[in-house]
């Protein structure tokens, strides 16, 4: 019985990501976050960025879905 049936090669090193290179990822995911917020929280009435309802009508049963009034 020489031979194993579990192979014996080394686990891949993992490198780690350094910060500088997950910022600019981090930076887009929290504008695209507070952009989506917006969209689905906020466009309607007073603070509404474009006139009329299409945003909210295309909106409305995810804003309830997620719990906004």
């Amino acid at each position: 019985m020489a031979h194993s049936a579990v192979p014996t090669t080394a686990p891949a090193a993992i490198t780690p990501i350094s910060l500088s290179a997950l910022a600019p990822w981090a930076v887009f995911a929290g504008v695209l976050t507070l952009v989506l917020l917006y969209f689905v929280g906020v466009e309607q009435g007073a603070t509404a960025l474009f006139e009329g309802e299409t945003i909210h009508e295309w909106l409305h049963d995810g804003r309830h879905l997620l719990g906004f009034p």
